[in-house]
């Protein structure tokens, strides 16, 4: 801080602590000629206090307060926007001197009226006072041209990103085109192989199939062949034993029959004799 801001500030901030510590002492002095500003306020504020008495002390103490502030160089520029928002009401209210019609009190209120204003003035200064650093208006003018530029830059960078990633879409996209014809003639020619494969395999199953039959049909007829002679065989074997068996019943016949015959004449007279002695 240079020293004219040291000494300049507390000459300035000295009037407002001074006024204030008179409001928040005496505001009953200060009531009649606050009227004009507090009650507008009161009627569209319904929050602040309904009294002007109150109101009068609450801008004593904004001015008692940003004045200290102003004068010690803390939050100097807040402390001055503050004190511009108590000055303006505070004269437009306690320095009326177009409503006077004593020419000696309204130069007087006329004097303290222009005064005001150039404490005003003093404020606004103050209020705008960067110290030699970037004003707010430059930072926002620097921040607006950094934003355009990193905006353009970022432009740039999506369009260049965009190209790549196009480029890499459309290689992505003939590479899997190159994929699915390489894929499609391997399905083809795996489909070739596979019915040939296919021909070969039935083909030989169809030869083998014809040799089994055809052995089969051999086969049966030698069994056939093999049936008969072992009937013929059986046969050739079994006639003469079956004469044999014939002729043999048929002598037991000749020579069983007188011993039938006497068995009957026997049984004959068995038969009379019982009939004779059943009761007449």
């Amino acid at each position: 801080m240079s020293v004219s801001r040291r000494i300049a500030r507390p000459l300035l901030a000295s009037m407002f602590i001074s006024g204030g510590l008179d409001a928040i002492q005496s505001p009953e002095s200060k009531v009649k000629s606050a009227e004009a500003v507090t009650e507008p306020l009161m009627a569209k504020f319904p929050a602040l206090p309904q009294d002007t008495a109150t109101l009068v002390k609450l801008n004593g103490f904004v001015q008692v307060s940003a004045g200290g502030l102003l004068a010690i160089g803390k939050f100097r520029r807040l402390a001055a926007w503050a004190l511009v928002a108590s000055v303006v009401p505070t004269t437009y209210a306690g320095h009326r001197f177009w409503e006077e019609i004593d020419e000696d009190a309204r130069a007087q209120q006329r004097v303290h009226f222009l005064k005001n204003l150039g404490l005003l003035g003093g404020l606004i200064l103050a209020a705008t006072d960067t110290e030699g650093a970037p004003s707010l208006g430059w930072r926002a003018h620097r921040r607006a041209d950094q934003l355009t530029v990193a905006l353009g830059s970022g432009r740039a960078t999506t369009s260049s990103r965009i190209h790549r990633s196009s480029a890499a879409v459309s290689e992505a996209g003939q590479r899997a085109r190159r994929q699915t014809q390489k894929a499609a003639e391997n399905a083809v020619s795996a489909g070739q192989h596979a019915t040939q494969h296919a021909g070969r395999v039935t083909r030989r199953a169809r030869r083998q199939a014809s040799v089994a039959a055809h052995d089969a049909g051999r086969r049966a007829v030698r069994a056939n062949n093999s049936v008969t002679d072992a009937a013929r065989s059986g046969m050739s074997l079994a006639t003469p034993y079956v004469r044999q068996v014939g002729e043999s019943a048929h002598e037991a016949a000749r020579t069983a029959q007188p011993y039938l015959a006497a068995r009957v004449e026997k049984a004959g007279e068995l038969l009379a004799k019982a009939t004779d002695h059943l009761p007449g």
